[in-house]
Formats: structure tokens, C-alpha cells, sequence
């Protein structure tokens, strides 16, 4: 066991050692100085001094501190100073989540922001990230515009060098952005970060994400997909309306919140600022999603309540006044530009029910970010269905919205869907076009897509409007090429009589003695060739693309000739050879493989679910 691990469990289980917890000369503490500031080389064990925190409403208040050691090298060029605090309320809530970037003083001068604690300590011993690794942070220049949006500083404001504009921040989901996925997407960012599992003793003091408005599913759902960031969301009340006394500018100690969702619903990353430097300011003293660059918006809180916890106390509070944006998101301390405006997008949702159920309608905005736009999305839409049209029945659905995309116009999206036994589950929102689409812009790998507004209008009956399809029968094993092909289907309804619907599929001539597979699939689980996107104007295209009706079935098989797809273009029945013969010569950018298909739409009066296949011997015709 390294001797650092040791000297943590000592920490933590009470044993004495004989030796010292500060090791070694050299300390990873920043090289950022200030008159007011302590390096951590000058630090000692048993040195005494005071924290400030907000323990209610929106004063910063003392509470003591005492340092223990420090842990060289916690983090990569980063120290760790050990220290207990006292405070009554402290006494009993131990390690705060909310705490995390409350300032640290000895002798009169700032050593760091209290940020990591233990999960179930039984005393009140905390974790300090030195104030000049925070400070370096502070130092990072910025371009003049994140993710192609200008921070808009207030007159007067003195502004560092041009920068040139920085592309999307945050990680970018890996996959196909036609199957953009928030799950996969929270698993990717899972691994990326190497998250360490419970057993991990030591950790950031957990950043309390509460949200209001939310169903409990909704909530949960939100914990699922933010764990991977240290997020842990907690159903604690709306954001509230703007408190006309609450302070115009941030200060030490102050709380101050990261604004996610804000409206009919919110969600709110609450933390403490440590040190205010002119317009900017540090806080947290650990990353909050460790995005790098970025623009959420920030707002001035307020503490309700320090809510204790055998295993993870935390503070419990609310958003007072909008107030900058979080523009960088580093290893050691989320950074804050009072002066910058994040960009949001606006959400409309209208539900609109069957007979005796009024229309409800909900509007807020979302945080501007790869990532959590459409996480956040997904959740607050299933959220608003479940919560207006709660019912332990069957429930069929279906929706039209639109994506509005600077400098691109709307993108018009369809959905439907049925659940059983009850309104769907925010889970069930995740798969959507509604959330893909908007994924789908946001990670794309060209440039910046400003996501202006989301509109949604859900129709919803409390029925099972949905037929299964059970199976296919050939009614014709062999037919004749230029012939037609006979398929009897049988579809199931929830209730009623099983119903069967007969096909007539043309066979061309050119099919003559193959066998041929016939694919039956309902229309919006279908998806319309398309050319894989190379910029985001074709990716847009690709988007605008209609969707075949979602009540259809659509028989499809593969078409005989070659295609290829290259750039925005898709070529289809080409002779054999011809993807060789297109081959350029002087370049490696040149067309690829593309399998075209034949399709025939069936309309139906209902939606279906369920796909089938079934194979036929086409013969050729003699002379």
C-alpha cells in the first residue's frame, strides 16, 4: 500500500503515526501568486484559520478550520491540504455537497477551496485544492466566441487578445449522428473519464444538482445519465422567481448555481464561488462535468438549508438572480465570466389529450451543450407527459415539433409511440427524432450548430391504437420475374379480431433467377437512404429528409445494381465495376459503397410495430 493510501486511512480510522503528512519539498500547488494568497510549501499541520460558506439565505459565514497535512501530488501537479472543520451545523452534516469551493483562509490569506470529502465520514474532515491551481485556471485565455456564440462582456469591460472562435465544447458523442443515443452518449463520457466506482474513498464533494418540476422518473432519470459527471440530482423545488434583493455581483464565499433547466422546470448545480478577481471568478475547487471550455449560464443563490446525511450531507437551495456564464470547466475549479451571456435553448410543449383532459402547456430552456441539451431534453419533455396525463392506462401517442437551427431555418420532426399500462416512462422519450435530432446537431464534428428553440405538440389517446404485425405468409413461393409477388399479412390488435391484409409487390425482370428477400417493416422504423453527411448543411439535409408516414408498412429488398455515395450525392443502378472505374487517381477522397433499395409504401390507418421477412424464388421467363 503506497504510504499516501495509509496515511488517508490513518486520517480517516483515527490512528496515530509518528510521521509527518507533508512529504518531500517540492509541492504541485500552481504557480499563480498573490499577495493574498499562502502557498501550500508554507502550510503546516496544526495551523488554524476560517472558511466561508453560506449556511442560509445569502450571507457567506465563518466556520474553523484546522489543518491536518497535506497529500502531495493528489492529482496530477495538484496537492491536497487535509483539514477538519468546526461549526455547529458542520458537527452534525459533516462533508457538505454544495460546500465544495467555500474559501480557505490561515494567517489572513487564502489557501484553497474546500472540495473533497468521504462518503459516510463520521467526522468533518475535508479535502482543500490549493487556490493557485485555481488560479491558473482563471489565467487560461478564452477565444472570443465558445461554441460559435460571442461572450458579450459589459461596456467598459476590458477584454484579452482575439481569439479565433472555438468549435463545440464538451465531449462529442462517437457513433452515427443519425442514431444519436443520450445513454450511449452518458457511457461514452463514463469511460472517457475512468469514473471510479463506490469504493473510491476519496472524491469531489458531490455538486447537488436540484431540480423542480420534475416527476420522480424524470429525476431519477437525470441521476442516471449525469452520474457519470458527479452530478447527484435531488427533487428539491423550482428555481423561483428573480429576488429583487439579492446582491447585483458574486462574492467569496457567496453561493452561486449552474443553471441547466430554467422555467416551468429547473435544475441547478449548486457549489460556492471562492475567490472573485475582477469579472471573473473561480469555484467548486474540482471540475463540474471537466468539459474544458463551455457556456452554461450561472445564477446568485441562496441556502435554504444545510440537510445532514449519514451519507452524503448537502445544502439545499435556490437560484435568485441570473448572473454570467461558466466558460471553463478545468481539473481544479469551474471558471466564471459575470459579464458573459451562455446561450439556452427555448423548449415549447403543448399536450393535448383525449376527450375530458385539458391541453397543458410548458416552456423553459435548456443549457446550450452537447451533451446535456438533449439529455435534459428528453427528461423534462417525459417529465411534462407524465405529470399532466398521469394514468394507470393504455396510452397511444403521436407528435410534431420542430428544431430551429441558425442560419438553417426548422427542421420538422414526427414521433409517436404506445405505452402500456400507463403514460410513458421520460425513459421512453430518449429514442425519439425530437432528441436525436437535436443530438445529432450538436455533435456534429464540422462546426458550431446554435440550436435556437424546440417545439413539441403531443396528441395522446388512453387506447392501445397499435397493431403488431405477427407474421407473414408467401403466397406465391415462386414467381415469375415481372411478375408480382402475393404476401398475406396478420396483424394483431390489442382487442378484437386479428386482422389480415394482402400485398400485391411487383418483381422486376432483372431479378430472374435469384431468391429474394422481402423485408416488411412499419414506416417510421424505416429509414430513407441518405448520403453519410460531410459538413453540417448536408447534415441538416439529411435531417430535413421526410420520414416515411409512421401508419405504413414498407416491403423493401436490395435493388441489383451497385451504388456508391459521395459527398451530398447517391448514385444507384450502376453497372458492376463502376465503383472501381470512380476511384479518383490523385486523391484518397473518392466515393464509397453504397446499397441501394427497393421500397413500396402500404398506407394503414394505423400505426404498427413489429417487422417481418420472407424469402421468394423469382423464375425467369422463356421465350
Amino acid at each position: 500500500m503506497r504510504f499516501s493510501n495509509l496515511l488517508l486511512l490513518a486520517a480517516l480510522s483515527g490512528l496515530a503515526l509518528p510521521l509527518p503528512l507533508t512529504l518531500g519539498a517540492a509541492h504541485a500547488d500552481g504557480i499563480a501568486d498573490r499577495r493574498d494568497v499562502l502557498s501550500v510549501k508554507d502550510i503546516r499541520p496544526g495551523m488554524k484559520g476560517y472558511g466561508l460558506t453560506v449556511f442560509s439565505g445569502m450571507k457567506p459565514e465563518r466556520f474553523d478550520v484546522e489543518v491536518i497535512g497535506i497529500l502531495d501530488n493528489f492529482l496530477p501537479r495538484q496537492d491536497l491540504i487535509l483539514v477538519k472543520t468546526k461549526h455547529p451545523r458542520l458537527e452534525v452534516a459533516k462533508v457538505v455537497a454544495g460546500m465544495s469551493g467555500s474559501p480557505i483562509f490561515i494567517n489572513g490569506k487564502m489557501v484553497g477551496a474546500y472540495s473533497y470529502g468521504w462518503s459516510f465520514g463520521s467526522e468533518p474532515v475535508a479535502g482543500v485544492t490549493p487556490i493557485r491551481n485555481m488560479l491558473d485556471d482563471l489565467a487560461i485565455p478564452l477565444p472570443k466566441s465558445i461554441f460559435g456564440w460571442p461572450l458579450k462582456p459589459l461596456p467598459g469591460t476590458p477584454r484579452g487578445p482575439k481569439q479565433a472562435t472555438l468549435a463545440t465544447p464538451g465531449q462529442r458523442f462517437a457513433g452515427n449522428l443519425m442514431h444519436y443515443d443520450p445513454l450511449a452518449h452518458s457511457e461514452q463520457i463514463r469511460s472517457a473519464l475512468g469514473m471510479q466506482g463506490p469504493e473510491a474513498a476519496l472524491h469531489p464533494v458531490a455538486t447537488p444538482l436540484l431540480v423542480g418540476g420534475m416527476s420522480q422518473a424524470g429525476v431519477s432519470l437525470v441521476g442516471k445519465l449525469f452520474a457519470p459527471l458527479g452530478l447527484e440530482p435531488l427533487q428539491a423545488g423550482g428555481g423561483g422567481a428573480p429576488d429583487p434583493t439579492a446582491p447585483t455581483r458574486f462574492e467569496d464565499g457567496g453561493a452561486i448555481g449552474v443553471t441547466l433547466i430554467s422555467g416551468d422546470m429547473s435544475a441547478m448545480g449548486l457549489g460556492t464561488v471562492t475567490r472573485v478577481e475582477g469579472d471573473k471568478l473561480v469555484a467548486f475547487g474540482h471540475p463540474m462535468m471537466q468539459s474544458g471550455i463551455t457556456s452554461i449560464p450561472t445564477s446568485l443563490a441562496k441556502v435554504l438549508w444545510f440537510l445532514a446525511s449519514d451519507q452524503r450531507s448537502f445544502k439545499l437551495g435556490a437560484a435568485v438572480r441570473p448572473l454570467g456564464a461558466l466558460v471553463n470547466d478545468r481539473q481544479a475549479s469551474i471558471v466564471v465570466d459575470q459579464s458573459a451571456k451562455a446561450p439556452t435553448i427555448a423548449v415549447h410543449f403543448e399536450l393535448r389529450g383525449a376527450s375530458g383532459t385539458p391541453s397543458s402547456k410548458w416552456q423553459f430552456t435548456v443549457a446550450h451543450e452537447k451533451f446535456m441539451a438533449p439529455s435534459l431534453l428528453a427528461t423534462a419533455l417525459g417529465s411534462a407527459f407524465q405529470s399532466t396525463s398521469s394514468e394507470r392506462q393504455d396510452v397511444s401517442w403521436s407528435a410534431k415539433g420542430s428544431v430551429r437551427v441558425k442560419g438553417y431555418g426548422e427542421i420538422e420532426v414526427e414521433d409517436f409511440g404506445v405505452a402500456m399500462g400507463g403514460t410513458p416512462e421520460p425513459m421512453e422519450l430518449m429514442g425519439t427524432n425530437l432528441v436525436r435530432t437535436v443530438g445529432a446537431l450538436l455533435n456534429n464534428p464540422w462546426e458550431p450548430a446554435l440550436v435556437e428553440a424546440v417545439s413539441l405538440q403531443v396528441d395522446i389517446r388512453y387506447a392501445r391504437d397499435v397493431l403488431r404485425l405477427r407474421g407473414i405468409e408467401n403466397l406465391t413461393p415462386e414467381v415469375s420475374s415481372g411478375g408480382t409477388a402475393k404476401l398475406r399479412l396478420t396483424l394483431l390488435p390489442y382487442a378484437g379480431p386479428t386482422v389480415t391484409q394482402t400485398l400485391s409487390v411487383p418483381i422486376p425482370k432483372y431479378l430472374a433467377g435469384q431468391t429474394v428477400t422481402l423485408s416488411v417493416a412499419p414506416g417510421h422504423q424505416v429509414a430513407r437512404d441518405a448520403p453519410y453527411p460531410e459538413n453540417l448543411k448536408e447534415l441538416v439535409a439529411n435531417l430535413r429528409i421526410p420520414i416515411y408516414p409512421p401508419k405504413s408498412l414498407i416491403v423493401s429488398y436490395e435493388a441489383a445494381g451497385a451504388g456508391v455515395s459521395y459527398r451530398s450525392h447517391l448514385a444507384e443502378d450502376l453497372p458492376p465495376g463502376a465503383l472501381d472505374l470512380l476511384q479518383p487517381q490523385s486523391t484518397s477522397v473518392g466515393p464509397g459503397r453504397h446499397q441501394p433499395f427497393v421500397r413500396q409504401i402500404i398506407p394503414l390507418k394505423d400505426y404498427v410495430v413489429g417487422q417481418e421477412s420472407v424469402s421468394l424464388r423469382v423464375k425467369e421467363v422463356l421465350r
